[in-house]
């Protein structure tokens, strides 16, 4: 079978497919939209995937580049002749697909494409009926994004939900990797490098930008740092908030708590969620998150915000904590509540762990996918 797999960007969620279909026996190629200026992804493409040289790829996607980019885009299909593409998110990738014409699409929505774009406009309300109305298939990390295809068009009967999950062998708790490079070095005490036993450490790697809401992490940590002087944080990554996020800080007198890690690629990322205590997400919007996930089957407790993508995965008083959604009042409160907590960490952790090892076990998840391509494939 000759597959396109077509994205916007090359990121450690688009290297978790390609790597896993590079080791089928289908013929994988992939199709990049745009130019990646803020790569999180240090791994190169898979050897067994072919890369497409095409009209995109260059920059970002323009809609009035959306005639020559389509008008390619058919060259490119008529070159290949897949069995199907596998596209998304939903208004530019897939888009493109359904204008080509070509109708063995399976249409992936990235979360933020259906929860949120699709109604910022009526323009976008038609980009995404004519795109799902037009899919063999739709597929989805979470229900909230399935529920909102199905409000576009799209037939329930052909859909399917799986969590992109995470490589849970990758990411593990704090004591399994200290074990493993224990045993790695021959050495009896731990070779692994460990916090400070004293004080508290929270963690988030969301982007800096508005849909995920570390602005209002930022707000509530300086409101917690005001009565507890033995906690800290930890941000990784960047984006166009950032000078907003650190004008908190430095307003609010936190910035010697704070640490900011910067771009960190998939294989340093673990040590990272290992320096924490508890990982926060202050995100607006979410399918099933992956560095939620991540976090989980590192054994961290989390503390979430209460939107239905989180609420999929968390249960609140069980494997983390919910607060409500861009309140900074009640993240600072449930944060403080964390922390008078801190002798339930490790059982919460557990559960955490046990629910990404039930839930979020990428090879898992992955046959599902497997099981789709080749319903189209026999549709063809």
């Amino acid at each position: 079978m000759k597959v396109i797999y077509f994205s916007k960007n090359y990121t450690p969620h688009d290297y978790r497919f390609l790597s896993s279909l590079a080791k089928t026996k289908h013929e994988i190629f992939f199709l990049q939209l745009e130019a990646t200026t803020r790569q999180t992804e240090d791994r190169p493409v898979p050897a067994n995937v072919q890369q497409i040289l095409w009209a995109g790829g260059r920059r970002e996607f323009r809609w009035r580049d959306v005639p020559r980019l389509t008008f390619d885009l058919r060259r490119v299909i008529k070159e290949i002749q897949p069995d199907l593409i596998h596209a998304g998110p939903i208004q530019n990738c897939a888009f493109l697909v359904a204008l080509s014409g070509f109708r063995h699409l399976l249409a992936m929505s990235w979360g933020y494409d259906l929860v949120m774009d699709a109604d910022k406009s009526a323009w976008l309300r038609w980009v995404t009926s004519y795109t799902l109305r037009r899919s063999a298939f739709f597929t989805s990390d979470a229900k909230v994004s399935r529920d909102k295809a199905i409000s576009f068009g799209m037939n329930p009967e052909r859909t399917v939900i799986f969590p992109w999950g995470t490589d849970i062998e990758h990411f593990v708790p704090r004591n399994v990797e200290s074990r493993k490079r224990k045993v790695a070095s021959g050495k009896k005490k731990l070779s692994v490098s460990s916090k400070q036993s004293k004080g508290i450490t929270l963690f988030c790697s969301r982007t800096w930008e508005s849909i995920y809401g570390v602005d209002v992490l930022a707000k509530a940590f300086v409101k917690v740092a005001s009565v507890k002087p033995d906690v800290n944080l930890i941000l990784l990554g960047g984006g166009s908030q950032g000078a907003g996020i650190r004008k908190i800080l430095m307003n609010g007198g936190v910035m010697d708590r704070v640490h900011f890690g910067g771009q960190v690629g998939q294989r340093d990322l673990p040590r990272w969620y290992h320096m924490a205590d508890v990982y926060v997400s202050p995100s607006h919007v979410d399918g099933s998150s992956v560095t939620l996930i991540e976090a989980m089957a590192s054994g961290l407790p989390c503390l979430v915000s209460d939107i239905a993508g989180n609420k999929e995965w968390i249960q609140d008083g069980v494997n983390g904590w919910l607060f409500r959604d861009g309140d900074v009042e009640d993240l600072a409160e449930k944060i403080l509540f964390a922390i008078k907590s801190k002798r339930e960490f490790r059982r919460i952790g557990e559960l955490a762990r046990k629910t990404a090892e039930e839930r979020a076990d990428w090879r898992k998840n992955f046959g599902k996918l497997l099981e789709v391509y080749n319903v189209i494939a026999r549709e063809r």
